[in-house]
């Protein structure tokens, strides 16, 4: 365990706090990074140390938010932002929130993933970025971490988070993300393909601050934004025959069914709570609206070779 430098304030008046990133040993992920919802929610590192699921929820959005303000600054690709975020999600599915700053943690993957997805930003440039988006509140925060002291701090954290984040992903870096399935199966489609792709890049970007990406292979999900965004914009998808567009993405209509209730989700939870949600969300420009397919949707009848009754566990 190491207590350096914090993304809190202190308690005590200073600008720097106890920050934490653990050097212990991993809890075991298994073969691959598809699990079932439940295994992913009770079997949690953080649950042993008495973080419930609704603040490890909450914890999950908040490092996602950082993460896509961060990436924006950084003047990043979605693409180098949704891979840092996917870092973030298996790094917490293996470590405990109660041992690591969440916030430390995801400049680590920002900084990760840049290099992962060849769009590197200079060591300083993340610490600076990141430093200010979390004091923000702080008008002097920009000048002091720009104090040979204070950054050469700043900066043995990021390191050695590097190391830890490394180790706990056993140096698996390898990320494949629902954006360039979605964007092909759009182009065969002959109506309304701009708005449909819009709608549906932004139901992707939202589902990032899910655990959806730790469940479902990428065109899983990829399929299920197009299923929200086609009942949202109220566009009929192709069938050919048969054959209905959904079957091209290899999902049972279970998958689909799941991974739509479950971005649509996300909106629920926002309803009550739009205040606590100021930071920001992490998606793009126009928030998909809360009203989808849960009660009243279309879901594709199950078709005779495609139900296995555990779809929402994946395996590579």
């Amino acid at each position: 365990m190491a207590d350096l430098l914090s993304g809190e304030p202190s308690n005590h008046g200073s600008h720097e706090g106890d920050s934490k990133v653990s050097q212990d040993k991993p809890e075991e992920g298994g073969g691959g990074w598809y699990f079932s919802r439940k295994e992913i929610e009770e079997n949690s590192p953080s649950r042993k140390d008495g973080i419930d699921l609704k603040k490890e929820t909450y914890l999950r959005k908040s490092y996602c938010t950082h993460l896509q303000d961060l990436g924006m600054r950084l003047k990043v690709p979605q693409v180098t932002i949704a891979t840092a975020i996917t870092f973030c999600h298996r790094f917490f599915l293996r470590q405990s929130h109660d041992r690591n700053d969440r916030r430390t943690i995801a400049t680590v993957c920002m900084f990760l993933a840049g290099k992962v997805e060849e769009t590197p930003r200079p060591l300083r440039d993340v610490i600076l970025v990141s430093y200010e988006i979390i004091h923000k509140k702080d008008a002097t925060a920009a000048q002091r971490i720009k104090q040979k002291e204070v950054y050469e701090k700043q900066k043995e954290l990021i390191l050695l988070g590097e190391r830890v984040v490394l180790a706990t992903l056993g140096f698996d870096l390898n990320v494949q993300h629902p954006y360039r399935p979605l964007v092909e199966a759009i182009k065969k489609f002959k109506d309304a393909q701009n708005a449909l792709a819009k709608v549906a890049w932004n139901f992707v970007n939202d589902g990032l601050r899910t655990s959806l990406c730790l469940q479902f292979k990428p065109h899983h999900i990829a399929a299920a934004a197009i299923f929200l965004a086609a009942k949202f914009l109220k566009v009929k998808l192709p069938s050919d025959g048969e054959k209905v567009w959904w079957q091209d993405f290899d999902v049972t209509p279970h998958q689909l069914e799941e991974v739509s209730n479950q971005m649509l989700e996300l909106y629920e939870q926002s309803r009550p709570s739009q205040a606590n949600e100021a930071e920001g969300r992490a998606g793009g420009s126009q928030r998909p609206p809360s009203k989808g397919p849960r009660g009243n949707a279309e879901y594709p009848a199950n078709y005779s070779s495609s139900h296995d009754g555990s779809a929402s566990k994946e395996h590579p």
